[in-house]
């Protein structure tokens, strides 16, 4: 049931089973044996036909409006003067209701994450809240700081301001594709003393030093261009003054956009930003249980990244590893109506940790 490899060998084109790659010991062995899912098959959306097929069809789901998906929405000002927000779905609900605390895609919005706390709130009928990170959505940058991997200090003051809101509720985290790295960073900062009672990491890049660079390059050029239009271009009057503005605007790929954040991010090079943000750089000093899904056929975090880190997952009681050979970058739909595969995994991981722990 727990598989010991080092390495993720090619699968057989019928193997459609989930590979589970962790520590063998009774708390690992409870959770792989109480997620049905884990047991069977994940097979793909039939019209979903490749991975790339299933990336797009992912992005057409952020499309609808999601205003009528939260009930509460309350903008941050964080200590050095800068804007985040909380997005809730199930704010009323009674004060000791668990929270999902959510953390979002390298461009995400509410709108964005809108189908994912819907899963997630059907799933447990718990408390989610969408941690919005500065200069997305509507959030003007105020401050001349921007951090494309998300800050661990914002998400600090973020759940800070939950647990004020909700003392008596236990906390969870998620975070999915560059808010996976933020969750591990942010794990492995606060080691034992992070108040997530589990975590869920949905298809991370692993090492930010290299991973952009292995990215499909189609989708490594459409996203900086987006990064540009979303967060340089209409904040060049606060920025314009950094030496590296013109390169994050010129950026040619991911990796380039990557390299030259780091005075955006609050840093003098790039080597201190990548010391202060690299989610790898800490990732053995995490102590909450923390599931971890990729996709075999991920274009935009691919498989090869987790590879160097296989051994030392296996070595860490905590965390769980998950692989299956289809589900692209965050679009692991199945059955014809295209329901969330993965949303439904983390309620189900959520839900049995809960129990468990």
């Amino acid at each position: 049931m727990v598989e010991r490899t080092h390495s993720l060998p090619r699968r057989r084109s019928t193997d459609c089973r989930p590979r589970v790659h962790c520590h063998d010991n009774p708390q690992n062995r409870h959770i792989v044996a109480a997620l049905p899912q884990l047991q069977g098959a994940f097979r793909p959306t039939p019209w979903l036909f490749n991975a790339h097929a299933q990336l797009i069809f992912h992005g057409l789901r952020k499309g609808p409006a999601a205003a009528p998906v939260y009930d509460h929405y309350e903008r941050l000002t964080m200590s050095d003067g800068g804007h985040t927000a909380l997005a809730w779905r199930g704010y009323g609900l009674p004060a000791d209701v668990p929270t999902v605390v959510v953390l979002h895609t390298i461009t995400g919005s509410p709108q964005s994450m809108a189908e994912l706390v819907q899963d997630l709130h059907a799933g447990t009928g718990w408390r989610i809240v969408l941690c919005v990170r500065r200069g997305h959505a509507d959030l003007p940058l105020v401050t001349p700081r921007f951090n494309i991997l998300g800050s661990t200090a914002d998400l600090r003051e973020q759940l800070q301001v939950i647990r004020t809101r909700f003392p008596a509720s236990v906390l969870y985290g998620v975070g999915t594709s560059a808010g996976s790295g933020l969750l591990a960073r942010y794990l492995g900062e606060e080691g034992a003393a992070a108040p997530f009672r589990a975590a869920f990491a949905y298809c991370p890049g692993y090492n930010t030093d290299d991973g952009f660079d292995k990215t499909h390059p189609f989708y490594s050029r459409l996203m900086t261009k987006k990064l540009v239009r979303q967060f340089i271009t209409p904040h060049l009057p606060r920025i314009a003054h950094l030496p590296t503005t013109a390169c994050l605007r010129n950026a040619a790929d991911l990796a380039d956009f990557h390299r030259h954040m780091y005075e955006l991010a609050g840093y003098g090079s790039y080597a201190e930003y990548a010391a202060a943000s690299n989610p790898m750089r800490v990732f053995d000093a995490i102590k909450t249980p923390l599931m971890i899904l990729n996709a075999e056929d991920d274009p935009v975090c691919r498989i090869g990244n987790v590879a160097p880190y296989l051994e030392s997952m296996r070595r860490m009681p905590e965390v769980v590893l998950v692989t299956t050979a289809e589900g692209s970058h965050c679009a692991h739909y199945e059955g014809w109506s295209a329901r969330s595969w993965s949303g439904r995994l983390m309620g189900n991981y959520f839900r049995v940790m809960h129990e468990y722990r």
